[in-house]
């Protein structure tokens, strides 16, 4: 008889750290970041092209906040990520943790096996923030999950276009009664015809649903990261956006990526 071998699981992050969240509903709050390797899409703006690809190593804070990150191989395993975990929840600090990326979802097998343990050791709730266009992954997860920021990709800005797969992704959180809001970055060359299309999306679902206009922060330090220059949008252009979509949804706030002011990069 042969022996049955049981294969550990295992993921490929880029870091897991201690910081303030600076985008979308849960702005100013204390997380735990676990940022997940490898993304599927490749956004024109995006200012974190190094986390397309899987690297051989990552790096994991040693005390919150402290940035004294230690070097070690890819991929880790459940245990060894539930342990940086714990060390990283000191009492009172955090409330919540952050699972982002890459995109997180890629790794959906891993987190059906990860978060029922973390969530039960560290009583913090799980915030997913994802590109929102691969609903069947969601559904591996859905379970564990108490919040989700949806970033909802305009082709003209984003060079991708995943219209149906966000709508049906969005259900699934609306009908889960999970905590959503949708997070729209927002340039020069933003086509006003997707945003009123993004946001009719949105009143199909629900108009309660917060909408996150975020213009892009085009600060020196976040720079190095872009595949291609980045120009924010005018003052008017955000007023005239944001006074667009709030003929078709409740809630439409304009908030930059605070923690690049912050320099926490």
């Amino acid at each position: 008889m042969i022996a049955k071998t049981t294969v550990k699981p295992t993921a490929r992050l880029i870091e897991v750290f201690s910081a303030i969240q600076g985008e979308g509903l849960n702005v100013g709050t204390r997380q735990i970041f676990i940022r997940f390797a490898i993304c599927d899409l490749r956004c024109h703006f995006c200012d974190s092209s190094h986390t397309w690809n899987a690297p051989s190593v990552c790096q994991i804070e040693g005390s919150p906040g402290l940035r004294d990150f230690e070097i070690h191989s890819n991929p880790i395993p459940l245990s060894t990520l539930i342990k940086w975990v714990e060390r990283q929840n000191l009492p009172f600090l955090h409330d919540s943790i952050s699972l982002t990326g890459g995109e997180p979802l890629l790794h959906a097998p891993f987190l059906a096996q990860f978060l029922p343990e973390v969530r039960s050791l560290t009583n913090l709730p799980i915030y997913l923030e994802t590109g929102g266009h691969r609903p069947e992954q969601l559904d591996m997860i859905l379970p564990y999950l108490d919040s989700v920021g949806m970033d909802l990709k305009l082709p003209s800005v984003s060079g991708e276009s995943h219209w149906t797969e966000h709508e049906k992704f969005l259900q699934i959180c609306f009908d889960a009664n999970l905590e959503i809001f949708v997070k729209i970055i927002v340039s020069q060359r933003t086509d006003p015809g997707e945003l009123e299309r993004a946001a009719l999306l949105v009143n199909g679902i629900c108009q309660d649903i917060p909408i996150f206009l975020q213009p892009v922060t085009p600060l020196a330090e976040s720079q190095k990261f872009s595949q291609v220059a980045v120009e924010a949008p005018t003052p008017n252009q955000v007023l005239e956006w944001q006074a667009l979509m709030k003929r078709f949804v409740k809630q439409v706030r304009v908030i930059p990526q605070t923690h690049k002011m912050l320099r926490q990069l």
